[in-house]
């Protein structure tokens, strides 16, 4: 039986890694259209996204993150970083995970990076690990409710968006950050 379930979960994976393989590596211009899609689409429905985005030293959006797993499990993004509207970077976010998990899920997020100390930080490292270094609250409706440009007191502030799927838990510690080039 525990041989069936190992099988059966590196199937799983492999088939999901393999299927969702054909999104990754999107080129800049497809990174650019869905980040901005994404960023549009969170500040017109989540107010106190726009109370940050007016102070923000630089967003960070990732508009389609592909999370799965059986047992095994992980989950792969791209996007992009904006600083005064313009990007300047492209990033990509991923991790890998073990354990009691099932399910296969899409959703995005995106970073608002309150201090140029926090922003220094990304733009300065190579690959930057969620949980180590600066200070990450995620924003969740009794947060938003009370969020305000005098509340808002930490270097980054994150909003999950757009779940699509079925997978238990979500969390954004452990991720890991790193720079990267799309495709022309």
């Amino acid at each position: 039986m525990k041989r069936l379930i190992i099988r059966y979960s590196m199937v799983f994976f492999l088939s999901l890694v393999l299927g969702v393989n054909a999104s990754f590596g999107a080129t800049a211009q497809e990174i650019n259209k869905g980040v901005q899609q994404a960023l549009n689409n969170l500040l017109k429905t989540t107010p106190s996204a726009q109370v940050l985005a007016k102070r923000a030293k630089g967003i960070l959006v990732f508009p389609k993150i592909w999370k799965g797993g059986f047992i095994v499990g992980g989950y792969y993004g791209e996007g992009a970083l904006l600083v005064n509207n313009n990007i300047v970077g492209y990033y990509k976010t991923y991790a890998a995970s073990y354990g009691l998990q099932a399910g296969v899920q899409a959703y995005g997020y995106a970073l608002f990076f309150m201090t140029d100390k926090a922003l220094k930080y990304l733009l300065n490292s190579q690959g930057w690990e969620i949980g180590v270094g600066p200070s990450i609250v995620i924003v969740d409706k009794g947060t938003a409710k009370s969020l305000t440009t005098t509340t808002a007191k930490d270097d980054i502030y994150a909003f999950i968006f757009n779940q699509k799927g079925l997978m238990a838990g979500l969390g954004l510690q452990g991720s890991k950050i790193s720079p990267f080039h799309p495709k022309k």
